[in-house]
């Protein structure tokens, strides 16, 4: 816990972007828990900043996990809700992330989705156990406006029971792409991001080569965001 605190910016921006800023007004209806939130490093930081202005929340919150993961940090991904039961990420189509033809690029929107719901996956997860992204699909059915979008993670309690209660697991996080100025009805992007957890003390076991050989559906990238988050 300490470590993930250290992170905290020791000035707030002067200001969100406009986009950003209006976005953070009503990002998604959030779903009904009776839950409380599990104690990991995560939630503890949720639990400091709690009573922060909803926007200078945001901010602080984007800059800490910016830096949890470095490269997740490098792309302007924006963390506009970080509850239990919902995560909400944004981003905006700036030059760095834009594709050939001035949308935001497919490998940036994946990055989207996957951080929102491995960040939703990690807020319900014992500090004992390390996450680990098992294999996704996405599918674009219709091209991204030049504007927003945001990727939302939403966990029902008894997915958050299951996770609880499964030292050793795996899970579909659902996930959905809003495409911010798009008047379309239709979705533009379905995803399917299956992430799986362990105990630590197996992950160290593997590397230290205790344990039989690891398996094919986890690979190196993994290796090094899930260092990031058992250090932190």
């Amino acid at each position: 816990m300490s470590g993930l605190l250290k992170k905290l910016p020791t000035k707030l921006t002067k200001k969100l972007p406009a986009k950003v800023a209006d976005s953070t007004k009503s990002p998604a209806e959030q779903p009904n828990s009776t839950l409380k939130p599990i104690s990991n490093q995560f939630t503890k930081l949720l639990s400091v900043t709690k009573y922060l202005p909803a926007g200078a929340r945001s901010s602080i919150l984007s800059k800490a996990f910016g830096k949890v993961v470095p490269y997740v940090g490098t792309t302007g991904v924006y963390y506009e809700t970080v509850e239990p039961n919902q995560v909400v990420v944004s981003l905006n189509n700036s030059k760095a992330v834009q594709n050939h033809i001035g949308s935001i690029h497919a490998v940036a929107i994946t990055l989207l989705a996957e951080t929102a719901t491995g960040f939703i996956l990690g807020l319900n997860l014992p500090s004992d156990r390390v996450l680990l992204i098992k294999s996704y699909s996405v599918n674009f059915y219709r091209p991204i406006k030049k504007g927003q979008i945001a990727a939302i993670a939403t966990l029902s309690d008894e997915q958050r029971l299951d996770i609880l209660n499964t030292p050793k697991g795996e899970m579909i996080i659902p996930c959905v792409i809003h495409d911010r100025e798009s008047d379309s009805e239709r979705n533009p992007i379905v995803v399917e991001m299956t992430w799986a957890w362990i105990p630590k003390s197996e992950l160290e076991a593997r590397r230290q080569g205790k344990a039989s050989e690891k398996p094919a559906d986890t690979n190196t990238a993994d290796d090094a965001t899930d260092d990031k988050l058992a250090d932190a």
